[in-house]
C-alpha cells in the first residue's frame, strides 16, 4: 500500500471519530512501516515523524491528545473542526 498524507489523515480522523480504538491505530501505525511505501519523496520525514509517533501512542510518553492530533492535521494540511451531534 502507499502512504500519503490523506491515508494518515484519514487513521487520525477515524479515531477521533471513534471509529477505531487507540489499539487500531496503533497497529495500523506500527504495520506500516513494515508494508507500506510513502507516494511523495518529499513527505517522507512529515510522515515517518506522524506515524512513528501514532506507532507510539499506546505508551506514557507518547500521548495522543486533541492538541497533537490538531498539529498533526495541520501538517498534513487539514484542518479539525469539532460538530456535537445528538446521540
Amino acid at each position: 500500500m502507499t502512504l500519503t498524507r490523506e491515508v494518515v489523515a484519514s487513521q487520525i480522523l477515524a479515531y477521533l471519530n471513534h471509529e477505531i480504538p487507540l489499539a487500531e491505530l496503533v497497529n495500523w501505525a506500527e504495520n506500516t512501516f513494515i508494508d507500506d511505501v510513502i507516494e511523495s519523496e518529499s513527505d517522507i520525514d512529515l510522515l515517518d515523524d506522524i506515524v512513528m509517533y501514532l506507532a507510539a501512542a499506546d505508551t506514557p510518553q507518547f500521548p495522543l491528545t486533541w492538541e497533537i492530533c490538531c498539529e498533526f492535521m495541520h501538517r498534513l494540511g487539514q484542518s479539525l473542526k469539532v460538530v456535537a451531534e445528538a446521540v
